[in-house]
């Protein structure tokens, strides 16, 4: 399954507006290729975080590796970004967080 990506602004990052440039924060799923488990995170970097994980660095994650990115969306600051995280952990891997991933929005 190829990520999603969702933006408030409409762009993908960074977001130039008014001739700034923004940087963005992104709330991630990913998807572990050996058991199916979910992981949601935030970050400045996806494809640096990805990586991180895959290499084993995070403890959490280690034992399922590897992972794939299956969802991402953009924020325009860190602060939404975390509470957007801790809205997506709140579905516990139930029927919002599908439908999320499958391009509803939840």
């Amino acid at each position: 399954m190829e990520a999603s990506h969702i933006t408030a602004y409409g762009g993908t990052s960074p977001l130039a507006m008014g001739g700034m440039i923004i940087n963005m924060f992104y709330v991630y799923i990913l998807q572990s290729e050996k058991n199916g488990r979910y992981y949601v995170g935030y970050t400045r970097d996806i494809n640096d975080r990805l990586k991180h994980h895959n290499s084993g660095a995070n403890k959490s994650t280690k034992p399922y590796r590897p992972w794939k990115l299956i969802f991402q969306e953009s924020h325009i600051d860190k602060r939404s970004a975390w509470l957007r995280e801790k809205k997506i952990k709140s579905y516990k891997s139930g029927n919002a967080l599908k439908k999320l991933i499958l391009g509803g929005v939840a």
